[in-house]
């Protein structure tokens, strides 16, 4: 097998991009949940790409495991994601896909918007999602941090601010059209300490907020239709409230809606 794809996690959207792949004529080499990393790399020493694509939670140790050779050819898709979280592991120019599609079993997939990705193997993904019919765009590498945020504002906001209406007793199942329609300064009070927990994540300031919230609404008016809560927003607020405890934000509006119960 010359120069296959290796893609780590064969979950939903594992699949849909070996599914890509091979469909552009890439062979792709499967790594499975207890699957040798290290067995693997002895065999496939020079891979074309490997695409990381365990979900935010496996991604740690994911990379902590990664064998050198193949560091250089890594690629990255999660939700959460920053630069720090591949920096800390000594990859300095990874392939990273900022996913607007969403796959979930036994529903067909769903793109909100086209999928930025930058580094060295852009083109190829773009190419492999493009075969599918999925939008996709290849940026520069300067362009990336400002799409990692706003696809984290999107998702923090989207689920936080629905696990909001939902505690008091609202629909579960608000979309982020409807959400922003009946609660715009619940949105936007939610946006801007997600922003700030960006910011404290990055150590630097983030692009403005002001773009930033005009991108999700764009966002949010790209798929009126999305769900605005997932079964991950209970989760997800938690983690925001450890990380601004661990930079000492205020984080009022999230402290409000977590001790709503």
């Amino acid at each position: 097998m010359s120069h296959p794809a290796v893609v780590v996690g064969l979950g939903q959207m594992g699949g849909v991009f070996a599914h890509g792949l091979l469909r552009v004529g890439v062979p792709v080499y499967p790594i499975n949940r207890g699957d040798s990393l290290r067995g693997a790399a002895s065999v496939l020493s020079e891979p074309r790409l490997v695409l990381i694509a365990v979900g935010e939670a496996q991604l740690e140790g994911v990379l902590s495991e990664l064998p050198a050779t193949w560091r250089p050819v890594a690629g990255l898709l999660q939700n959460e994601l920053l630069p720090g979280d591949w920096r800390r592991h000594g990859l300095h120019q990874p392939t990273v896909a900022v996913v607007w599609f969403e796959k979930k079993a036994g529903r067909p997939l769903r793109p909100i918007l086209p999928t930025p990705i930058a580094g060295p193997s852009a083109s190829l993904l773009v190419d492999a999602l493009t075969a599918l019919d999925i939008p996709a765009k290849r940026i520069e590498r300067e362009a990336l941090l400002g799409e990692l945020v706003l696809k984290n504002l999107y998702i923090l906001t989207s689920n936080i601010a629905g696990l909001a209406h939902a505690r008091r007793g609202a629909d579960a199942g608000i979309s982020v059209g409807t959400l922003l329609e009946r609660e715009p300064a619940l949105v936007r009070e939610v946006a801007r300490e997600a922003f700030a927990i960006q910011e404290a994540r990055l150590g630097a300031s983030a692009p403005e907020f002001t773009s930033l919230w005009e991108g999700l609404v764009a966002a949010f008016g790209a798929d009126p239709e999305h769900q605005a809560m997932g079964r991950s927003a209970p989760a997800r607020l938690m983690r925001a409230l450890e990380i601004a405890d661990a930079h000492g934000l205020a984080a009022s509006r999230l402290r409000e809606i977590e001790a709503d119960r």
